[in-house]
């Protein structure tokens, strides 16, 4: 397995443990010049959007994933997490609907979520 789909399926498992819903992978590498994959998913209220982005990174760095740009833990409507060639999106059921990334980023190769056995991808 590739570094980068293990990273992948350690950021979506990690997700899923604490109920993350409505998963989407985005490879945005021939498109985007920061970064190569986008992972996007949802949490029902602000307490559970940062509980999410907490089990990402506790998981991620015991598996040396180095999240070296965090932001959006003080609203927890939009949380960001950066590694090298993966950027994390947990947001909010609502600002998720308000922003849209998915359309913005139409062009995009749009990953198999079920491929990693994540339970609450739709």
């Amino acid at each position: 397995m590739n570094l980068d789909k293990k990273n992948i399926e350690i950021i979506l498992q990690a997700s899923d443990d604490k109920k993350a819903f409505n998963f989407t992978v985005l490879d945005v590498s021939k498109t985007s010049s920061i970064t190569d994959y986008f992972i996007i998913c949802s949490g029902n209220n602000e307490r559970q959007t940062v509980a999410i982005a907490e089990e990402i990174i506790s998981k991620g760095s015991k598996e040396g994933i180095d999240f070296y740009y965090k932001e959006g833990f003080d609203t927890g409507r939009w949380i960001l997490l950066e590694t090298d060639n993966i950027i994390v999106h947990v947001f909010h059921k609502d600002e998720r609907e308000i922003y849209d990334l998915e359309s913005l980023w139409l062009d995009n190769n749009l990953l198999d979520v079920e491929q990693y056995g994540i339970k609450n991808w739709k």
